[in-house]
């Protein structure tokens, strides 16, 4: 694996299946499936929702909620009319729940979003990924508790568990730990700034012309000192 591409979404040559639908590096995937069975074990059906993705499907989304494809969402989880919004809102307001394409924790194979599966079936079914899901009253409220106790033991942890300004609250994003830390540290402005340069993307010039900010407040998520 070539770690300055890996970052970037475009290697995924170490990762390895989990179930039919999702890649995780193998050390990941090996403390996923031990972290299931034991909540299985204590009652709770966490299967995954996403895993790995590339570079060019996170390209697909970000063309997809440029063009009004896809709806967009602040903050708090309200829907936003994109026609009102200047390319620049329309940019933070995409950053807010899905990241620029080479920038995404999900391109390492060591980043999966998470669910009840028989909790939500038992709801009817609907499901749209959002925080209501995961706090008292939602399908996976019980879930969202039990990682609060047991995310450690298997070297998970929740890198978006505040928001500070960039990336919006993710409960049910996890992301293991010392598998990350070398993907962290590749993260290079310069890489990403070339990557998306050659990129097919919608919005590119505003993108890059904002990268100075968008990187060190939404890649690396140190977001801002006040929403």
């Amino acid at each position: 694996m070539n770690l300055t591409q890996a970052w970037l979404g475009r290697d995924d040559s170490a990762l390895i299946k989990v179930g039919e639908h999702h890649q995780l590096l193998p050390d990941v995937g090996g403390a996923f499936l031990a972290m299931q069975q034991q909540a299985r074990a204590d009652g709770q059906d966490m299967q995954i929702v996403s895993s790995y993705r590339n570079f060019d499907r996170q390209l697909s989304i970000w063309n997809r909620k440029w063009r009004g494809e896809l709806p967009l969402y602040n903050h708090q989880g309200e829907q936003l009319d994109a026609a009102s919004l200047s390319d620049e809102e329309k940019v933070y307001a995409i950053l807010i729940w899905s990241a620029l394409p080479g920038g995404s924790r999900h391109h390492w194979g060591t980043d999966l979003d998470v669910f009840d599966k028989a909790s939500v079936d038992a709801c009817g079914g609907q499901f749209d990924l959002v925080d209501a899901e995961y706090r008292q009253g939602g399908p996976c409220f019980a879930l969202a508790q039990w990682m609060d106790d047991h995310l450690a033991d298997f070297g998970f942890s929740r890198p978006f568990l505040q928001d500070n300004g960039g990336v919006a609250t993710e409960l049910w994003h996890l992301t293991h730990r010392s598998s990350a830390a070398a993907f962290e540290a590749q993260r290079n402005q310069q890489a990403l700034y070339d990557c998306l340069n050659s990129a097919n993307m919608e919005g590119k010039a505003t993108v890059l012309a904002m990268l100075d900010e968008l990187f060190t407040r939404f890649v690396l998520n140190q977001g801002v000192h006040s929403l």
